[in-house]
C-alpha cells in the first residue's frame, strides 16, 4: 500500500534508506490522532489528507511514509525531535528526499496549501 503508517522513523534525514541513486522518499509528518476524537487534532492535517490519499492511494503511486509528530503540547515544543532533527515547523508538510552527490537530502517540500493544490501536488510527486 502507498500510504504506509509503520514507518520506523531514522534520527535524521541522512538515515533514510533509499535503495538506488534513483529513488525517492516522501514523507508526511502530520499531527498525532486526538484520543478523543481518533482523528488529527490538527484541522489542516484533517483538510489536506483527502488530498494525501488521492494522490499517494493508486496502485502506481509512490510510497509515503506517516510520520505524527506527537500531540498539542509535544508538537509545540521548541526540543521537538522533529523541529529540530528534521526541520519541520508546521504540519502537515510533505517533504522529498533524494540522494545527491551521495548523500541523502531533502529536495523539495509542500505545506498544507502545496498539498491541497492538486497541480502542485501532483508535479510535487512527479
Amino acid at each position: 500500500m502507498p500510504i504506509s503508517r509503520n514507518f520506523v522513523v531514522p534520527a535524521s534525514a541522512k538515515q533514510l534508506r533509499l535503495p538506488d541513486a534513483a529513488s525517492k522518499a516522501f514523507v508526511i509528518f502530520i499531527s498525532s490522532e486526538d484520543p478523543e476524537t481518533k482523528q488529527p487534532w490538527c484541522p489542516d492535517v484533517r483538510a489536506s489528507w483527502p488530498h494525501i490519499q488521492a494522490a499517494f492511494g493508486g496502485e502506481n503511486a509512490p510510497t509515503v511514509s506517516v510520520v505524527e509528530v506527537g500531540q498539542r503540547p509535544e508538537w509545540r515544543s521548541p526540543e521537538n525531535v522533529f523541529r529540530k532533527n528534521w526541520n519541520v515547523n508546521g504540519v502537515p508538510t510533505l517533504a522529498k528526499y533524494e540522494r545527491v552527490h551521495g548523500e541523502i537530502v531533502e529536495t523539495a517540500r509542500l505545506d498544507e496549501s502545496g498539498i491541497m493544490d492538486e497541480a502542485q501536488l501532483r508535479g510535487f510527486i512527479g
